[in-house]
């Protein structure tokens, strides 16, 4: 597919289309995908979100890009930036995120879309740092910041979660460039 605005060998990182909506909607109603979320999304809320991605490339030129396999041209997911939209020490800031259905873990996608996505942030949106932050109980997705060469800053609480919520303490990573 020509339209991908990042590749790497085995990922085409693409803006959204109307045909990725059930599977978005499918991935973020999985309880497993959203073990780390407050809950899991109804599909209301999915595009509500989906307005917020498109919004955020309108605005930003930017954003949260679907992460499809190139052999297959099969949804895989997202990885992309976005901008939090929360107060804290460390915003206003840029931050790399990415969530991926259940089917596609354990094959190294989200690793290889965020060090294509922080090559790209950095040498074609020219940002100067990026971050990543998590539930601190999200061990697998704090291994990707880890492997996309990021490096731990602290731990935090997310004022968008209570404070006695098992979610609330998150880790924060951030990246410069080199």
């Amino acid at each position: 597919m020509s339209n991908y605005v990042i590749a790497t060998e085995r990922l085409g990182l693409r803006h959204w289309l109307p045909a990725d909506t059930e599977a978005f909607i499918a991935m973020n109603s999985d309880p497993v995908v959203m073990q780390y979320f407050p809950q899991p999304l109804q599909p209301r809320q999915t595009l509500a979100m989906l307005q917020r991605i498109e919004d955020c490339f309108t605005t930003n030129h930017f954003g949260l890009y679907v992460a499809e396999e190139k052999r297959t041209q099969t949804f895989l997911g997202f990885t992309g930036f976005s901008i939090p939209d929360f107060n804290n020490f460390f915003t206003p800031c840029v931050e790399v995120g990415w969530r991926y259905r259940k089917e596609a873990w354990g094959k190294g996608f989200a690793t290889e879309a965020a060090k294509a996505c922080i090559d790209y942030g950095f040498t074609t949106l020219q940002f100067n740092r990026i971050v990543s932050f998590t539930a601190k109980i999200n061990l697998r997705s704090e291994a990707v910041m880890r492997r996309a060469g990021m490096a731990y800053v602290t731990d935090f609480e997310h004022p968008n979660i209570a404070k006695d919520h098992p979610l609330c303490t998150h880790v924060l990573y951030t990246i410069s460039p080199a």
